[in-house]
């Protein structure tokens, strides 16, 4: 944005990183309830200890996705009015990726789980795996791409350092 201070950067990137965590806090607290819901229904006793790892991984990847979500929210209302913007933001955006992290590990597990208790350990195994790298690539890995200004062939656009710098 032209003319735009820096108090006004950071207070628009705070608000474009709510936005972008509201998307996936409402999938991460669907998931985290319907995981604590599990043990209690009557298949969970026939599982194996290693399908019992799986929904651990399942469920407290998902718990930690929902504090990393949760968290910039709540440490804004600590640093109200303290002058700590985009010490926030930095922080925000941080939470996020270790955020979207442990979602992708969650989804992944999850189904891992589902999967290896309907047809077995091969296609839950191969399933999983091909999710986790779905999840890796559309959410991480391109971007990682277009941030290098490398290869400008993959959808990407260049971008001039000072209008990076106003993000």
């Amino acid at each position: 944005m032209k003319n735009e201070s820096d108090q006004e950067r950071a207070d628009r990137n705070f608000v474009e990183l709510l936005q972008g965590a509201r998307v996936a806090v409402t999938g991460v607290q669907v998931l985290f309830a319907f995981l604590l819901t599990v043990p209690f229904s009557p298949g969970f006793a026939k599982l194996d200890l290693a399908d019992r790892w799986l929904f651990y991984v399942a469920l407290v990847s998902a718990a930690v996705a929902s504090i990393c979500y949760i968290a910039p929210t709540a440490q804004h209302r600590v640093l109200f009015r303290q002058g700590r913007k985009e010490t926030l933001v930095r922080r925000s955006n941080h939470y996020g990726i270790v955020g979207a992290l442990a979602l992708a590990v969650s989804m992944a597990t999850a189904t891992m789980l589902v999967i290896d208790y309907l047809f077995g350990p091969a296609l839950a195994w191969t399933t999983a795996g091909i999710l986790a790298a779905l999840a890796l690539w559309t959410w991480f890995g391109q971007a990682a791409l277009n941030r290098s200004d490398k290869d400008q062939s993959s959808g990407g656009s260049s971008v001039s350092s000072s209008a990076r710098s106003r993000e």
